[in-house]
């Protein structure tokens, strides 16, 4: 952008060069007065111009005021003072002047007081430099924001924060002895502190919220013989506590045999009473187990007795009971002997009115005999092909080889029969 300006403002010399070369050096062209006075108000206009918008964009004729601050601008001619909080804000220079005041939390820790060998170290009552490291939190009043921008330097943390702080650290520090600023009463200090920083900030419209003491660092000399009466401290405290722990030992120890004392005797007492009560518990339960025990004895015998009557009974049962089986067997085999003779007899007597028949009908026709041959041979002979005999007889007899005697006395027999 400013190369452009420059560019324009180049350009614009170059014309005016052009115009006055042609105005005044070419001899053969005559300009009368009045052109000669337009034409100088209009390089003089432009040149204004030129000249204002470069000052305007060399120095903005406004001012943002961001998230988190708040801007106070002064009127330079009649003094009033207004507040603007996140945005632009017109400011003509030469008539307003704008400061911009951030309202978050911030921290001013002073380097010179933070070791025992820095550029302005702190001291104790007894002359020994030190170091602190020391966090002290503040933040803008938003109330009183109008009347500090009056007063206050451009730096509020070097011009307020810091002469407030190290008027009262330096102060506070020379009333403690080494010991008492590093142990005992470090937390009574940095109370101390915060009650005056806050008391001498107020007035100037500073809040303070928090003053924090960190890291001490003493002076060497300080520091070697600390750690030596720490040491001798600590073994002191360590034989403290170890006489201690032998008293609490022992005392342990006599306690320890008490209890056990005491807890043989209450066993003791526990075992003998135990024991009586089951003696008396033993001689009343016998109380009710002897006749419970007659009883038992009476109830065997009785059940002895009942045993023996039924052993008894059953005996003449059985035997009883065997005599009726022997007689029923007595008497089946009786009847089933005389069911055989019955059988045997009826038997024969159908046999043999069986026979008579058959003796009849064979007599009647005898070529029954050979036809009853016939059919017991009838599975093992498949044809039988032979002539009958001429005399009537055995249709097999010429098969057997038997003789026609033997074949004639047969029939005889047969016929006799």
């Amino acid at each position: 952008m400013l190369n452009r300006v420059k560019n324009i403002v180049h350009g614009i010399r170059n014309l005016f060069a052009l115009s006055a070369r042609k105005v005044f050096v070419v001899p053969t062209i005559s300009i009368a007065p009045r052109q000669c006075a337009f034409i100088g108000k209009t390089l003089i206009t432009v040149v204004l111009l030129g000249a204002l918008g470069y000052g305007i964009y060399q120095h903005p004729p406004f001012q943002s005021v961001p998230q988190g601050a708040v801007g106070v601008r002064i009127n330079q001619f009649t003094g009033s003072v207004s507040e603007w909080r996140n945005g632009n804000v017109w400011v003509i220079p030469g008539l307003y002047q704008m400061q911009v005041y951030s309202l978050r939390d911030q921290v001013y820790r002073p380097r010179e007081i933070q070791s025992a060998t820095g550029s302005a170290p702190l001291q104790s009552i007894e002359g020994l430099s030190f170091g602190v490291d020391l966090s002290v939190r503040y933040a803008l009043d938003p109330l009183k924001i109008t009347a500090l921008a009056k007063i206050s330097p451009d730096d509020i943390s070097k011009g307020l924060v810091e002469s407030a702080v190290q008027g009262v650290i330096y102060k506070v520090f020379a009333n403690y002895t080494m010991r008492e600023i590093f142990s005992v009463k470090r937390v009574e200090i940095q109370q101390l502190i915060e009650k005056e920083v806050s008391a001498s900030l107020a007035r100037d419209g500073i809040v303070l919220r928090h003053v924090q003491i960190g890291n001490i660092d003493l002076p060497a000399e300080y520091r070697r013989g600390m750690e030596s009466l720490l040491a001798e401290e600590l073994a002191t405290q360590k034989m403290r506590y170890t006489l201690e722990l032998k008293e609490k030992q022992v005392k342990q120890s006599a306690l320890e045999a008490e209890a056990e004392k005491a807890r043989r005797e209450t066993e003791a007492q526990a075992a003998a009473s135990e024991q009586v009560i089951a003696a008396k518990a033993q001689e009343e339960a016998m109380k009710h187990v002897l006749p419970f025990k007659e009883k038992q004895i009476q109830q065997r015998q009785l059940e002895a007795e009942a045993d023996k009557v039924a052993r008894i009974r059953g005996a003449e049962g059985s035997a009883q009971a065997r005599r009726i089986e022997a007689e029923g067997e007595a008497d089946a085999r009786q009847k089933l002997a005389d069911a055989e003779v019955y059988r045997a007899e009826h038997m024969g007597k159908t046999n043999a009115e069986q026979m008579e028949r058959e003796g009849a009908l064979v007599t009647k026709h005898p070529l029954l005999i050979q036809k009853t041959l016939a059919d017991k041979l009838s599975d093992k002979v498949q044809v039988i092909i032979a002539s009958p005999p001429a005399g009537g007889g055995f249709i097999g007899a010429n098969l057997l080889g038997a003789s026609a005697a033997s074949a004639a006395r047969s029939n005889e027999t047969v016929g006799a029969e």
